[in-house]
């Protein structure tokens, strides 16, 4: 009987210990997502002289697992939503940047975005982070950027609306206008509704004799007997 008991505790206790660790094992690399440790510029900075360069620095070294940059990500616009910056992220050790460029004097947004060392993404919007909100006050003299209505994408420039020509016609007669007019339907004619009240006339008068044909018509008597 002891044997037979502590055998089903044996294996609930080994049951136990394995799920504990299939738990911690999930659980690990769900944790080891990288953490941030410094970003230029920092939440709340005032910044007199434009930075070289936007960036944002963790505490692992980042990869491109795809090699094409998908995943990477710095954005940096104006209170009017405008964009600066071109787009072009570079990756060196633990850092991402991209070149810096502003516009008038006031508070600007970054957020940014990677992919951590475990695959995983990571951004200014994760748990425990969020925008860096800083305040741009150029010394005199400072030429601002004009920045984008869109967000930047590397290697493509923004495109320049073409000027709207206005040429005054040299033939002085109006043109039709080119806009369909509704048009009423045409009512019916004279001739047509004086055919359909003669038609329906006639109907009548054929109908009226009909009737009474039905009405006249004698009847034979049934104990009627023929006269010899």
């Amino acid at each position: 009987m002891t044997t037979i008991t502590r055998r089903p505790l044996a294996i609930v206790a080994l049951g136990a210990t394995l799920a504990a660790g299939a738990v911690l094992g999930f659980a690990a690399p769900a944790s080891a997502h990288d953490v941030l440790v410094s970003s230029t510029p920092a939440q709340g900075d005032v910044l007199t002289t434009l930075p070289e360069a936007f960036s944002v620095t963790m505490n692992e070294t980042l990869s491109d697992f795809v090699g094409d940059g998908t995943g990477f990500a710095i954005q940096v616009t104006d209170d009017s939503g405008r964009f600066y910056g071109d787009g072009c992220i570079s990756l060196v050790d633990a850092t991402m940047s991209m070149p810096a460029t502003l516009g008038e004097a006031g508070q600007y947004t970054m957020i940014w975005q990677l992919i951590s060392a475990d695959s995983h993404p990571v951004s200014s919007s994760s748990t425990g982070y969020g925008p860096i909100v800083f305040t741009w006050q150029p010394p005199t003299g400072t030429t601002p950027s004009a920045g984008s209505a869109a967000a930047p994408v590397c290697g493509q420039a923004e495109p320049t609306p073409e000027p709207t020509m206005t040429t005054q016609a040299e033939d002085p007669v109006a043109t039709p206008s080119a806009t369909p007019t509704a048009v009423a339907a045409a009512p019916v004619s004279d001739d047509t509704s004086t055919l359909l009240w003669l038609g329906g006339a006639a109907l009548a008068v054929f109908v009226a004799i009909v009737a009474t044909l039905l009405i006249v018509r004698p009847t034979k008597k049934a104990d009627e007997t023929p006269v010899e």
